[in-house]
Order: C-alpha cells, then structure tokens, then sequence
C-alpha cells in the first residue's frame, strides 16, 4: 500500500454512485414526484401527531399533582393519557417509515451494495409488510365500525365513552402505513428499474458544485 493509498477515501460501490444524483440525502433511495407527495402527506400527519405527546405530558403533570398534592385520582385521566399516547404513537408508524427512521438490525443489509439493498426491499415490502397491513387494516375496520355501532364504552367506572374512536386510529394508523411502504416501494422500483421515473433532489453540495 502507497502513502496516497492511505489517505484515499473509501470505495464506493458503482450502483450507488451511478444513482448519485438521484438519491434522496437521508433514504439512499431516488425519489419520483408521487413519492414526494405521499410523504409530505405523511409527514405532515406525523409531525402533527407529535404534539399530542405535549398534551399527554401536560395531562401527566395534572394527573400526578392531583393525585400526590390534593389526593385527588382520576380514572378519566389515567385513560386520557394511554388514548393520546397511543393515538400519537400510531399515527407516527408511517412518518418512521417515510423517513427511514425505524429500528433496522439487518448486519447483512449494510454491507450490500445500494441494488443489493434495494431488492431485499422490495421483496420484503411486496411480500412481507404489504400482504400483512392490507390484512390488518380488512380486519381492523370493522373491528372500529362495531365497536362504534355497540357504543361501546370503557369498562371501567367513569371511564371514557366512544372506544371507537381509538379502535380507528388504529386501522387508519395501519393505513397510513401501507401508503408510506407504497412511496418506499416507489422509490425501490425508481432505483431497480427505472420506473416511475426518478427526479434529481437538489442538496446543498449540489448547488455548491453548480455555483463553482
């Protein structure tokens, strides 16, 4: 090995830098118009959720000096809290998804090259989170539709009414997941095959290299 070899940065696979100029900065995957759109649609859902957990913290507060200070409990807000937080936590699912912020522990994914990893994408979305979302969201709608149509209420004394409400969030949770695998699987068939078309996505490393 030569001194220049030492210092030289290292190896970049040929697919990825071929896609160079198409690759969003965070996903590593091109990204087409219609991607963009749905995760903007995503994002902006899951962004808004985000600020339930305020709510949820705010309600903790209360609910904990109530209890400690006054000696005042609340089974009300024992479930206000477990609704909004698991209304938060499942309206952010697709915003990880969208952003490719979920937990990966695949030590074989990272060392593929950029196709390697796309096509183990797209078998495990075509084959695997689809089949298996579209199958939650057929079963989770009416699980909603009946709970709404008993009235059904918390069992609990003084509990909160309309349990339907969250049995929705739910199914829609679920179906705001299948639309953020479809804009990742958009993005991977962008990659492999072309199609649909990939738009270029201007960084600031761009627009340097287009000044100069």
């Amino acid at each position: 090995m030569t001194v220049s070899d030492k210092g030289s940065p290292p190896e970049v696979h040929a697919s990825a830098s071929d896609a160079g100029q198409f690759i969003h900065h965070h996903t590593e995957f091109p990204t087409t118009w219609l991607s963009r759109v749905l995760d903007a649609v995503i994002s902006a859902i899951g962004k808004s959720a985000s600020w339930l957990w305020i709510v949820v913290t705010g309600v903790i507060i209360y609910a904990v000096v109530g209890r400690y200070a006054f000696g005042m409990g609340s089974v009300t807000l024992e479930e206000v809290q477990w609704h909004l937080a698991g209304a938060g936590w499942l309206l952010g699912l697709g915003y990880t998804l969208v952003t490719d912020d979920h937990v990966r522990v695949d030590v074989i994914h990272e060392r593929l090259s950029l196709k390697g990893q796309a096509w183990i994408e797209l078998f495990g979305l075509v084959f695997l989170l689809l089949p298996f979302l579209v199958l939650a969201v057929y079963e989770m709608i009416p699980y909603a539709v009946s709970s709404w149509e008993q009235g059904e209420t918390s069992q609990a004394p003084a509990g909160l009414p309309y349990r339907w409400i969250l049995k929705g969030v739910l199914a829609l949770s679920f179906g705001l997941l299948i639309v953020a695998a479809l804009s990742r699987l958009l993005k991977v068939t962008a990659l492999l095959f072309g199609f649909p078309k990939p738009i270029r996505v201007e960084s600031g490393e761009t627009k340097k290299e287009d000044a100069s």
